[in-house]
């Protein structure tokens, strides 16, 4: 703490800005309303209509309904885990946001990498996919070409803006939901007539190994509710109450169509016609029970969805690395928004990783495959775990909804099993995915250890390039404006435990080492005053390296004091550390702008 801080304490509180002042011209953010949220991330789900009954039949045979009904079971327990966690810490990110709140922040780096990696993948994987479905009707089309222009026209349907690429995924996911009603109706005649496909199916009930098949119909299956961690990602673009709906909505969709369409199949197709069309099942079936039309609707259907899913990928990665950076975790040029308000440097930096990847696998993306699968199991896993932490760590935070113990655990169960099962299935998963997993930690490790990293590299100018000294400068100017970005912390009052808690999480997760901490008081008392300053003295002995600025307000904790610092300090609010909020407070943490629980 500082003597000129120390001495304007001794004279009271200065006074503080009125909580009632707004930055005027401020626009409200567009928010999403239910069904353009849901169409966002449902196109990713529901896109696996077009093939998790084929894979599902493939491991599980005639048991593949009874796998698909297991994994919208598990969907449902994730239903619970995402609604409570979010909804007490609503903000872009996901898992790493949970993670973030809950545990270190290199923890959540990590879970970080896995998102970023399934979004990779769920982009370039489903604009080829869509590309080939389309490549039935028009085959002159140059496919690489094309996969390219896919990512290009959204990426740019991105940087318009959230409302106008809602507007696109919307008119996407109705025509799709209508193609698939409009299969199901047409193929219930056949399906109930047909008995000698199903007669067939219904004898390798004998032949198989029930707990086996299901085992690896459910892993497999797995990757039929990919997609449903997309919602998270982009929770400060919506209204309020609708993340909710999102969720209920996808379930809804994945639990009716998925089940139902394998059990169709089944009766229409045996086993093994069923794989062998595994990769276009659906757009062949069309073709058998409502002829060419059908099969023409079902196959553009399927380009457009897939593309609908490559445009979640834009909107979940923009939310997530947005976030990221704002905590340090990216170089700062990625918060350069344009003219429309986007963020186009992460949406163009993600869409020419996506392309070059394209171009490197030359389309052969077996491995980007199991870098999917891995990596969207690994998210809900790990999202499954945050939970966990933040019932254990931050038990005094507010909550909307809370999911009981026996959800939690046995959704985290069954996803990690997942990829236990998908590992089984083809052990080459877990290698393609550490391919592009390891270098995405190797970069969130860098940034991470950016302060000992330039320590090293000026130990190393200062050796040998001695007489290069506005080099030993810039690092220098480097280090210390890291270590200069001011951080707030509110504490409640002066008791020490509280105080070494915060302290501690901020000396191990944060590079800044300027603090300043806040005590709020209803009316001035100088006795509470001076217990504060004394417990700060405490810190500042335990801490020497960080220093400690104090500043004593009278007001009550809530969104206007926490407006009123951040304009006064001009510190970021996700620079803001709290104690969590307690049922008691009118407000939630959405209420208070990005600030982050620590304690």
């Amino acid at each position: 703490m500082s003597d000129a801080d120390a001495a304007a304490i001794q004279t009271g509180p200065a006074p503080a800005p009125s909580p009632k002042e707004l930055i005027e011209g401020e626009a409200k953010k567009e928010r999403l309303g239910q069904w353009y949220a849901t169409a966002i991330c449902g196109n990713d789900i529901t896109s696996s209509c077009l093939y998790v009954s084929a894979i599902a039949t493939v491991y599980a045979q005639t048991l593949a309904p009874l796998a698909l009904l297991i994994v919208a079971g598990i969907l449902y327990l994730y239903r619970k885990i995402y609604t409570e966690v979010v909804e007490a810490l609503p903000l872009n990110g996901g898992a790493y946001n949970c993670l973030l709140n809950s545990t270190r922040k290199f923890t959540a780096a990590l879970a970080a990498c896995f998102t970023l990696l399934s979004y990779l993948a769920t982009a370039v994987i489903s604009a080829k996919t869509g590309v080939e479905y389309l490549n039935n009707l028009l085959p002159f089309l140059p496919v690489q070409e094309t996969i390219a222009g896919v990512l290009i026209i959204f990426a740019g349907l991105t940087i318009l803006g959230i409302t106008e690429s809602a507007r696109v995924a919307l008119a996407i996911f109705v025509l799709h939901l209508t193609s698939l009603t409009l299969f199901i109706l047409f193929s219930l005649p056949h399906a109930l007539q047909a008995s000698g496909a199903w007669l067939d199916n219904v004898r390798l009930l004998g032949e198989i190994h029930w707990p086996s098949a299901l085992f690896l119909g459910v892993s497999a299956a797995m990757l039929g509710v990919s997609g449903f961690e997309s919602s998270a990602n982009f929770v400060e673009q919506q209204e309020h109450g609708v993340f909710r709906k999102t969720l209920r909505n996808m379930w809804v969709a994945v639990t009716v169509f998925n089940p139902l369409i394998a059990l169709l199949a089944l009766r229409l197709m045996p086993v093994g016609s069923i794989r062998q069309h595994q990769d276009d099942l659906l757009s062949w079936l069309g073709l058998q029970v409502g002829g060419k039309l059908l099969h023409d609707l079902i196959v553009v259907d399927a380009f457009l969805v897939l593309s609908g899913a490559v445009l979640t990928s834009y909107v979940g990665v923009t939310g997530l690395v947005h976030r990221m950076t704002l905590d340090q975790c990216f170089p700062q040029f990625l918060l350069k928004t344009n003219r429309r308000g986007t963020h186009h440097r992460i949406i163009l930096g993600f869409m020419g990783l996506c392309i070059s990847i394209l171009y490197l696998t030359r389309g052969r993306l077996l491995s980007l495959a199991g870098v999917y699968t891995i990596s969207f199991l690994g998210v809900m896993t790990l999202f499954g775990i945050g939970n966990i932490l933040l019932k254990i760590n931050r038990r005094e935070l507010k909550r909307t909804y809370r999911a009981s113990w026996a959800t939690v655990i046995l959704g985290t169960l069954a996803t990690a099993t997942g990829i236990v099962g998908n590992t089984i299935i083809d052990y080459r998963f877990i290698l393609y995915f550490l391919v592009y997993f390891i270098p995405a930690v190797l970069v969130v490790g860098i940034m991470y250890a950016r302060i000992p990293l330039y320590k090293g590299i000026l130990l190393l100018i200062n050796e040998a390039f001695e007489r290069l000294f506005i080099w030993r400068s810039i690092i220098i100017d480097k280090i210390t404006d890291i270590t200069n970005i001011r951080l707030v912390l509110f504490a409640r009052g002066g008791r020490l435990y509280r105080l070494a808690k915060a302290f501690a999480y901020i000396a191990q997760n944060e590079s800044s080492r300027k603090i300043t901490v806040v005590r709020l008081y209803r009316v001035f008392d100088p006795a509470e005053d001076k217990e504060m300053q004394e417990s700060l003295r405490v810190m500042q002995e335990l801490y020497p390296e960080l220093q400690i600025d104090y500043l004593a307000r009278e007001g009550q904790f809530g969104p206007e004091i926490v407006d009123a610092i951040a304009r006064e300090l001009k510190v970021p609010k996700n620079n803001i550390f709290i104690g969590a909020p307690e049922e008691k407070h009118r407000f939630s943490v959405e209420d208070l702008g990005g600030v982050r629980v620590i304690f």
